[in-house]
């Protein structure tokens, strides 16, 4: 149908700002266009996404979902604007970001006779329209083995559904020495020691038993300290009380002055050299692209065992063994229990160079290995050229 090396695509993608899945895009863009793909995004054409995707070079053509106001436009609003945008670019393929987009774009994608790819980047729950939706696309991408797992179970298509990890760009997620640049931000002495938790804040992300094991290392190492990255997005009620509790926790004794909210950063990179640990809480996690980014930053980790995470540091490879600590058997430990594990562990490695050194090593050549960005490009393409041939 086409030359391979020449693929113009119509990525489909959400929101403005950068989250997880919109930066994992954009690890792989300029490797794709090395490959001979033509990327034209459709998005939201302001906000950060929109110019990082302008940076390199991409058009980017206007879409969005709600009017200013915050007016949703019906499904099928959308799908005949979107429509109407595909028809306009005429590409070989139309590649949704998203799971919420891939459910979109599938049911256009194969009334205009467009083999359609959808990522699947989270681990929710799909009624049976959902999951027709997205059965319409010609290929379906989970982030991870337990994705995949979970949404074949729910009814898509094991046929369609193949699994390409999440890439990490290591000439930006890399190790620098530390400058204290944060130290000195935080107004912090030099002997203070960081612990990192980046991510949006939300009941799912699991702040609230990192911040409770705080309470109990602090009073063990007082010089211990919490960052947390993040904004909450959603406005539901539940999270926006949430939200409310974690920082009248940081507020209140003992962790009065040990705690600190920095919301959105726009220097996650050069914040991730100044951590000591990555402390990383989720009850669910399809596969946490920030997990990567410490081990590519030499930053030790402990993590909830959930969704993909034991596929970046579990391996049966036994030089892979303590890539990480893993707090497994969620499903049987309450809160105050998961804060405890979390204290525990922090403890120990806070109290061990050598034992963070282990992990950081190993940590560090599974991504080298597994998940640098270039190699998984080439599994994109890869697909790309399954549909277009």
């Amino acid at each position: 149908m086409n030359n391979a090396r020449n693929i113009k695509i119509a990525v489909l993608s959400e929101f403005e700002s950068r989250h997880g899945g919109e930066n994992s895009l954009l690890a792989v863009l300029p490797h794709l266009m090395q490959l001979g793909v033509r990327p034209i995004v459709i998005a939201p054409d302001s906000g950060p996404f929109a110019d990082c995707v302008r940076a390199f070079g991409i058009e980017v053509v206007d879409f969005r979902r709600t009017l200013a106001d915050g007016t949703a436009f019906s499904q099928s609003e959308s799908r005949d604007a979107l429509a109407e945008k595909i028809c306009r670019i005429a590409p070989d393929l139309v590649h949704a970001n998203s799971l919420a987009m891939g459910r979109l774009a599938g049911p256009v994608a194969s009334r205009l006779n467009i083999p359609g790819v959808a990522h699947l980047r989270d681990i929710v729950r799909l009624n049976r329209q959902a999951v027709a939706d997205l059965n319409e696309n010609s290929l379906l991408i989970a982030v991870s083995h337990a994705t995949r797992d979970y949404h074949i179970a729910q009814g898509i298509s094991p046929d369609k559904c193949h699994v390409v990890y999440n890439g990490i760009d290591q000439t930006v997620f890399r190790f620098r020495e530390p400058t204290g640049f944060l130290h000195r931000e935080l107004g912090l002495p030099q002997d203070a020691v960081l612990v990192g938790n980046i991510g949006q804040i939300a009941l799912r992300k699991g702040q609230l038993p990192l911040l409770l094991a705080m309470q109990q290392v602090v009073q063990v190492l007082p010089q211990a300290h919490l960052i947390v990255v993040g904004k909450r997005w959603s406005q539901k009620a539940e999270t926006i009380e949430y939200e409310r509790e974690l920082h009248e926790l940081a507020s209140s004794p003992p962790l009065q002055g040990h705690i600190h909210f920095l919301g959105v950063r726009h220097d996650v990179p050069a914040m991730m050299n100044e951590l000591t640990v990555l402390l990383h809480g989720a009850r669910q996690e399809p596969l946490g692209r920030v997990l990567l980014e410490a081990a590519a930053s030499h930053v030790a980790v402990i993590a909830t065992d959930v969704g993909g995470t034991s596929e970046i540091f579990d391996s049966h490879d036994s030089q892979h063994h303590h890539a990480a600590i893993l707090i497994r058997d969620l499903a049987s430990k309450c809160t105050n229990d998961l804060a405890c594990e979390f204290a525990k562990y922090l403890t120990i490695l806070l109290a061990s160079e050598t034992l963070r050194n282990v992990l950081i090593n190993q940590a560090n050549r599974i991504v080298n290995e597994r998940f640098e960005a270039e190699k998984l490009a080439h599994s994109i393409y890869f697909h790309y050229t399954s549909l277009v041939e």
